[in-house]
């Protein structure tokens, strides 16, 4: 299959906003793929169009993409023949490797054509926004080999794998898709919470009594243990075993042969509280020693909320309370999270400023009788977290991709200096935006660029006041003032403030304390 093939179909879901045309192309798509009879195509297909590569990482960013080759006439690249040069760009090591890499991702820019120098541009930085998520994928999958939308979806979730699952079902088809099953040290893909706007709506919405626990600041892991085998994932499927020994440690210690678990690690400071995320977060990047040691790196504690498996049972399907019985039953109190079960709201209330005085960023709220939905945002799990605003000012805004181009989508947000009178970055965000908004601040930032309009970030004259909303605030050695907000989503423009009304970067520093 040539890779032209896979930009037409890219561009041509991007420009659709109807799901089920979504599903047609790319399914026909992937019909086209499996034509050529070689599952590795159809898996690098699935994998590029969900916006991944198949080597997850090679080390190409934006920066090694700003001067690109002029694009071929004529297209000529195949769809295995790029998946290879990735896999030899990202082998690319050792001394004189960035210029070796340059040379590599020149030659296969060369090679391109404009609308696949444009995919693999958008591939490689991350910013393939076309709608084309694993939901829509593996109906598309469904679709293209005849198996139903359920069983691709469940298939995908216990191996943690679209693209083989979607190559399974070219060659074994329904049949095949049955066979995967959950498998101790195979990574899940994690169950996920809908939004609930406090403790009512959230007993509201589950009609009943809820379990209520503490949602930590920490990063969440699935632990598998086989015997003396420990394997611990990321909620992103990453292995980082090697990373945690405290949390093999832990897993080890437990009274049981065989486990998957959902648990969070995180590091607390002497009095119990929790250190900032990014100190926890640290442990899982690659500054932090793989053996985890020394006086820089946390120690981090282990607090395990819910339970796949155990000794051979599986338990995908049990409703939350079997599991947590199960899961009581194997690990020690002090290593679970605090839970409440409750059909009172003001009891519920209590546990939430509870947990909020202890420095956690809120609570969940599940369904005693919810199975575990592995891989999905289930209506039996809803996250309660109080949500901060701040009123920040527009600095810069980038080119849009996807069904964003053509316009003005993502801002650069700043607070401003009173003791200077400058501004200072917190950080970038598109999230948040409809499409009526992005019209709307297209024309409103060319009226206020100052400078180029042509160049990928267009300066602003700061005057446009945004209201931002986010979960926190952490450190950060990217941004001037040393801070960064931590997912932040437009809620509306200010048009009633002006800049100088704007929230103040002592403001911030004082939310920054407060939440640290």
């Amino acid at each position: 299959m040539l890779l032209v093939e896979v930009a037409d179909a890219s561009a041509v879901v991007a420009a659709s906003s109807a799901r089920l045309a979504k599903i047609a192309r790319l399914a026909d798509l992937l019909r086209l793929a499996a034509a050529a009879g070689d599952p590795r195509e159809v898996a690098v297909v699935v994998s590029w169009l969900s916006g991944e590569l198949t080597q997850r990482q090679i080390g190409v960013g934006w920066a090694a993409l700003r001067a690109l080759p002029r694009p071929a006439a004529q297209p000529g690249l195949t769809v295995l023949g790029v998946d290879d040069a990735f896999t030899a760009i990202g082998a690319t090591t050792g001394k004189g490797s960035r210029a070796h890499r340059a040379r590599l991702v020149g030659e296969l820019f060369g090679a391109a054509t404009e609308p696949e120098q444009t995919f693999l541009s958008r591939l490689l930085t991350g910013e393939l926004r076309q709608g084309a998520l694993v939901g829509v994928m593996a109906d598309a999958v469904g679709r293209a080999f005849d198996a139903s939308a359920p069983a691709v979806r469940r298939a995908a979730m216990l191996s943690g794998d679209l693209p083989a699952v979607a190559a399974a079902a070219m060659t074994g088809g329904a049949a095949a898709l049955d066979r995967i099953t959950l498998r101790v040290g195979t990574p899940v893909g994690p169950m996920l919470a809908q939004t609930a706007t406090g403790v009512a709506d959230a007993l509201d919405r589950l009609g009943g009594p809820a379990l209520f626990e503490a949602k930590l600041d920490g990063a969440r892991v699935q632990i598998h243990r086989s015997g003396d085998a420990v394997s611990i994932f990321t909620r992103s499927l990453d292995d980082v075993t090697a990373r945690l020994p405290e949390v093999v440690d832990a897993a080890l210690a437990l009274p049981v042969t065989e486990l998957i678990a959902d648990a969070e690690a995180i590091a607390l400071r002497p009095d119990g509280r929790p250190h900032r995320f990014q100190i926890t977060a640290s442990r899982f990047g690659r500054r932090g020693r793989p053996d985890g040691t020394g006086s820089d790196v946390p120690h981090l504690s282990v607090f395990f909320f819910d339970v796949l498996h155990a000794d051979g049972t599986d338990l995908l399907d049990r409703p939350a309370t079997e599991r947590i019985a199960t899961l009581d039953a194997v690990t020690p109190a002090q290593q679970r999270v605090d839970r409440l079960l409750t059909a009172d709201a003001d009891a519920a209330g209590e546990f939430l400023a509870a947990t909020l005085a202890a420095g956690h960023e809120g609570i969940m709220a599940k369904s005693p009788a919810a199975p575990y939905e592995a891989g999905r945002r289930g209506a039996g799990w809803l996250k309660v977290k109080p949500v901060h605003t701040l009123d920040l000012v527009v600095l810069a805004v980038e080119w849009g991709s996807g069904r964003r181009t053509g316009k003005l989508s993502n801002i650069h947000l700043g607070a401003r200096d009173p003791a200077t009178g400058e501004y200072v970055m917190l950080g970038k965000t598109f999230k948040g935006m409809t499409d009526e908004m992005l019209a709307w601040q297209t024309q409103r930032f060319f009226a206020l660029a100052d400078g180029e309009t042509d160049s990928y970030v267009v300066p602003l004259r700061p005057e446009q006041v945004v209201e931002i909303a986010f979960d926190g605030i952490q450190t950060s050695s990217r941004y001037p003032g040393g801070m960064a907000l931590r997912f932040a989503r437009v809620l509306r423009y200010r048009d009633d403030k002006t800049a100088a009304e704007a929230d103040t970067i002592d403001t911030v520093r004082r939310l920054y304390e407060h939440t640290g």
